[in-house]
């Protein structure tokens, strides 16, 4: 891979700008609009997220993907208690951020809230609320586009319907026979298990929690940013049967992550003990990292 350069690691003013710019790609009510005027890219307010675009299909390769389950799920970064990681997770809070004054583990309370409010089963809401824990990676020292960002398979030739799909023509996995056709590496319906998807949050913290969750709460967290495949149906040629039935638990969560962030912070002293004995109740005192 090429050097990365400094001003690669960070062309979002904080993680939340990406989230932000689903949301325009994905408004969740308001006056009809046709699909292409909300995947209009163009604007000079989204350089930023264009930017960060550009560097992650480029350096999302098959390779990278392989390189990055070698270093991280060795888990030997740290090892402290879930709440105290949650409360890790903050030191990535953006004060530049304008338009909403919550840390990472409020945004997470939030969420979790309100999958408890409409009455889903704890773990969904235990869900909720550690879902993105696996963007720690940042601290870490991987870039932005190694921790955010829509997800997608590697391995095989990249969709037309992931999001700036003409800045994969600098990805070299496009010029490999092994990685540039509609199959590649995969064979048809073969399941999204035997499927390598781009590096992030959302893999990492699967692969943390794997042994410990239901299974529609692992594909809620390995999933939940594969745009292209649970909005566009990009990539139903790899899914199998069961991957499809699982998806209804990836769509059931997303309108939570998406659509619940609000001013109002939680009261964390009040919940804390709430969420620490449903910890308890499906994971190890520790995390891993």
């Amino acid at each position: 891979m090429e050097n990365i350069n400094e001003k690669d690691h960070s062309p979002l003013a904080n993680l939340d700008v990406w989230e932000d710019d689903v949301l325009q790609r994905y408004p969740e009510e308001g006056p009809a609009k046709k699909k292409e005027e909300f995947r209009n890219y163009d604007s000079p307010e989204r350089d930023s997220v264009r930017e960060f675009y550009r560097l992650n299909h480029k350096y999302q390769t098959y390779d990278n993907v392989l390189a990055k389950k070698a270093n991280f799920l060795k888990f030997d970064k740290k090892e402290m208690p879930w709440w105290q990681a949650m409360e890790y997770l903050n030191t990535l809070v953006d004060d530049s951020d304008p338009d909403i004054s919550l840390d990472q583990l409020q945004h997470l309370l939030q969420t979790a809230e309100a999958i408890r409010a409409d009455g889903h089963p704890d773990w969904f809401v235990l869900t909720g609320f550690i879902h993105d824990l696996g963007k720690v990676l940042c601290l870490f020292g991987e870039p932005q586009w190694n921790v955010v960002g829509d997800t997608f398979p590697v391995g095989c030739a990249f969709s037309d319907k992931i999001v700036y799909p003409e800045f994969f023509a600098a990805n070299p996995d496009i010029h490999d026979e092994r990685f540039n056709t509609k199959y590649g590496v995969y064979s048809h319906q073969c399941g999204l298990d035997k499927v390598n998807m781009s590096w992030g949050h959302d893999e990492y913290l699967y692969q943390i929690t794997k042994d410990y969750l239901p299974e529609p709460a692992l594909y809620m967290i390995r999933y939940h940013s594969f745009y292209s495949q649970h909005r566009e149906h990009a990539y139903d040629h790899l899914l199998s049967a069961h991957d499809q039935e699982m998806f209804k638990w990836v769509d059931k969560f997303n309108p939570y992550d998406l659509y619940s962030k609000s001013p109002k912070p939680p009261v964390v002293s009040e919940l804390k003990p709430y969420y620490e004995d449903l910890i308890a109740k499906y994971l190890p005192a520790t995390v891993k990292l």
